[in-house]
């Protein structure tokens, strides 16, 4: 089967990408804005190490208004991206449900949040894995009802203990990814082959 995506609607075209690109790892977002915006967003992924990139494509809201996590980071410039562990997954869940903009997502689901690098907003507690980033330039994506956001790593926060190894920096840890328009944790690792 070939299909055309000429012939296809963008939310065709959504399902297809989904059911396809997979596993995909979340951003969870954290921006202050008014309020404190905690969202997830799981068109993301690693752009560059040079400089230390990642991209997400944060859409907009039902009137056509930019989502809090957009508007907050064009204006404070700052973000810390999260990956969630099993540990976060209902709260991350729950923080996807779209709120007034007087809401904090922190506030109606009882996210704990903690304070760890002065001068960017604080993380959900118990985080294992953080980036703390500066908002670098959205991308021009003609006809696209998203905006791709590239923001550059200042800072990598790892909790202690997900440390295997701290010369080598091999961690320990499990990360939950959509999968489809469902979940999965990423749990058996495969061996790799020697290439010949």
């Amino acid at each position: 089967m070939l299909i055309d995506f000429k012939e296809q609607q963008p939310k065709e075209r959504y399902q297809l990408m989904v059911k396809t690109v997979i596993p995909r790892p979340i951003a969870w977002i954290v921006t202050q804005g008014e309020v404190l915006n905690v969202a997830p967003f799981s068109y993301f992924t690693p752009l560059s190490s040079e400089p230390a990139t990642l991209i997400v494509s944060i859409g907009h809201k039902s009137d056509g208004t930019p989502k809090d996590t957009l508007r907050n980071l064009r204006e404070s410039k700052k973000c810390v991206v999260c990956i969630v562990d099993e540990e976060h997954f209902e709260a991350m869940h729950f923080s996807s449900k779209p709120l007034e903009n007087t809401q904090s997502e922190a506030a109606v689901f009882d996210i704990e949040m903690q304070n760890v690098l002065e001068g960017f907003p604080p993380m959900p507690k118990g985080i294992k894995v953080a980036f703390f980033c500066e908002y670098l330039q959205e991308v021009a994506l003609k006809g696209s009802k998203t905006i791709p956001i590239i923001v550059e790593i200042k800072h990598l926060y790892l909790e202690d203990k997900i440390i295997s190894d701290k010369e080598k920096i091999n961690l320990e840890f499990s990360s939950i990814a959509r999968v489809g328009r469902g979940y999965a944790s990423l749990r058996e690792d495969i061996k790799t082959p020697k290439i010949p």
